[in-house]
């Protein structure tokens, strides 16, 4: 489930096999942007934005968005594909590499003067450059009334928090995501901990929040009718948020975490 620190793992893989390398050949597979042709450009950066994912290509930017399925995969010139040739949407090819996009929830490619069209909305981005504690605080706190499980999964609030990590952080405060942010406690403490959770999973192969214990990855996302690791409660699971909420569902300890 891609959430801030894969996307930024994805843009860090991208950026080291395109950036400074000229595109040989383009080809999109989205009809809106079929006819769109970047070869003889040069690929300048990829980014990341929370969620989003950037690829700066001369005036233009590749802007996608992975949602549940998408993957970003790279490939030596010639190589078979480990994925499905009809499920690919994107393919940027260098001289020595392929960079396919399978799967994209999202693909659009934008004039770079236009890039806040698509991530503009975002709040501070936890892994990016433009950082800040404070104003990520501010936006928390901007609806006192709304569930804490729904504000931080807000990408305006701060960029890069997903389901996962919604529910450990959940957890790890002792908190249901359906108590109001006003009785949340502290929000400057929740900022930090999403920060502390991104920053440690950044590199990582595979995603972990139960730290402290070795061969364990998580307290209780995915963990439904099994015992908690802190009080040995029997995990619950049930659909939270409204309909149109793609992370609906949430993990939680009935005794750990009690509903408000």
């Amino acid at each position: 489930m891609p959430e801030g620190d894969t996307v930024f793992q994805a843009a860090a893989r991208l950026h080291r096999a395109l950036a400074g390398k000229t595109v040989t050949r383009c080809d999109v597979r989205v009809p809106r942007y079929a006819t769109v042709d970047l070869s003889g450009k040069q690929v300048d950066e990829v980014i990341a934005r929370g969620k989003h994912l950037l690829i700066r290509v001369g005036d233009v930017s590749v802007h996608s968005h992975l949602k549940m399925e998408g993957r970003w995969d790279i490939y030596e010139k010639g190589e078979k594909w480990r994925r499905p040739g009809f499920k690919a949407r994107i393919i940027l090819e260098t001289a020595t590499v392929q960079a396919v996009g399978f799967e994209l929830g999202k693909l659009e490619i934008l004039r770079r003067t236009e890039e806040d069209k698509a991530v503009g909305h975002l709040g501070p981005d936890l892994l990016g450059p433009d950082w800040d504690a404070e104003t990520a605080v501010a936006n928390l706190g901007a609806d006192p009334a709304r569930p804490i499980g729904l504000a931080l999964l807000d990408q305006r609030n701060l960029a890069g928090i997903g389901n996962v990590f919604r529910v450990e952080m959940c957890f790890l405060r002792r908190t249901h995501p359906a108590v109001p942010v006003a009785d949340a406690g502290d929000l400057s403490e929740w900022v930090a901990l999403a920060k502390q959770v991104l920053e440690y999973n950044r590199t990582r192969s595979m995603r972990v929040t139960n730290v402290d214990r070795p061969g364990e990855r998580t307290w209780v996302y995915g963990r439904a009718a099994r015992p908690c690791r802190r009080c040995g409660t029997t995990i619950k699971k049930a659909d939270f948020g409204t309909i149109t909420d793609m992370d609906r569902v949430i993990y939680w300890c009935p005794l750990c975490q009690p509903r408000p």
